[in-house]
């Protein structure tokens, strides 16, 4: 059997195996996931018991494309997780040259290497613009996207919804990603949505089927996209605890690289050693291999913010 051995934040139960503890005794800041989730609603019964209607999905549709100003020459998929698009487009889309500027999130790369696809600088047919990029914040703009195929990953985008490049939705051969997990922090609900070109996105939907998202997760969802008022509060809580969490890393000598208000990422002497020393006092982070001097963090709860501190 196959391992998945891609770097990822997450793997908690490792970290528990090798410094011991409780789950419950342990802050993850591996992931940057909002540590204050929309708090979901209560449920009718038939979100669990019935098969997903299509009014269902119509309804959540509606409140995604009035969400995130969709233009209307765009189509619009949910989809269970942004994991599930980003495995299935490569395969969708004959094989070629891509480029996946980095670093940055892998699993693009790994998906379009597995179907077949060739990583190059140039990116002759396609390009995959992770914006705000993961691990540094960088954002793209419209004219860096040349391709025939444009693939804009916009998982951490509804910090700064200002930054989206959601108009480039209805140009042929553009799909814009959402994740529903990071912002919202509701990851284990496995919800996001795919959005552009309608052939392509009739095709991703041909491949997932007809119930890929669960009843459970179009009501949550469409309640969430129906609450921009939480949206705007949120937006302010996490500039303020970033900026927070920035404080406490330029006083132990840590500098800022770049980031998100979801994640920080940080400039550390030995993010190995610093990844060790959170850990003994039950703080999970991020370290990446193609940078030993890089420690991302994401924000803790807040009710988590003295054991962070104590951390150092």
């Amino acid at each position: 059997m196959q391992t998945n051995n891609r770097d990822h934040g997450g793997g908690l139960d490792a970290a528990i195996a090798q410094f011991g503890g409780k789950r419950a005794d342990w802050l993850d800041l591996s992931t940057g996931i909002n540590p204050v989730p929309y708090p979901a609603p209560v449920l009718p019964a038939d979100a669990w018991t019935a098969l997903p209607d299509k009014s269902a999905y119509a309804r959540l549709i509606g409140f995604a494309r009035s969400f995130w100003n969709v233009p209307d020459g765009a189509a619009i998929l949910p989809t269970a997780g942004a994991s599930a698009i980003i495995a299935a487009l490569p395969r969708l889309i004959d094989a070629g040259e891509v480029a996946i500027p980095g670093p940055t999130y892998n699993e693009h790369g790994a998906a379009f290497k597995a179907a077949g696809w060739t990583l190059t600088e140039a990116g002759r047919d396609a390009i995959v613009a992770v914006h705000p990029n993961n691990p540094d914040g960088a954002l793209w703009t419209a004219d860096q996207l040349t391709a025939p195929i444009r693939i804009v990953d916009e998982s951490f985008c509804d910090v700064m919804p200002d930054a989206s490049l959601m108009h480039l939705a209805t140009r042929p051969g553009t799909v814009v990603l959402k994740s529903f997990g990071k912002f919202w922090g509701l990851a284990g609900l496995r919800l996001g949505f795919a959005i552009g070109d309608p052939d392509i996105i009739a095709k991703l939907s041909d491949v997932l089927g007809p119930w890929n998202v669960s009843g459970p997760a179009l009501c949550i969802g469409a309640e969430a996209l129906a609450d921009p008022a939480w949206a705007d509060d949120t937006r302010t809580r996490l500039a303020t605890d970033s900026d927070r969490l920035d404080t406490l890393m330029a006083s132990k000598g840590a500098p800022l690289v770049g980031g998100t208000t979801l994640f920080r990422l940080y400039e550390v002497a030995d993010a190995k050693a610093a990844q060790t020393q959170l850990a003994q006092h039950h703080v999970w982070s991020r370290t990446f291999p193609y940078a030993d001097n890089w420690l991302r963090l994401g924000l803790p709860a807040p009710d988590r913010w003295d054991q962070l501190e104590s951390a150092f």
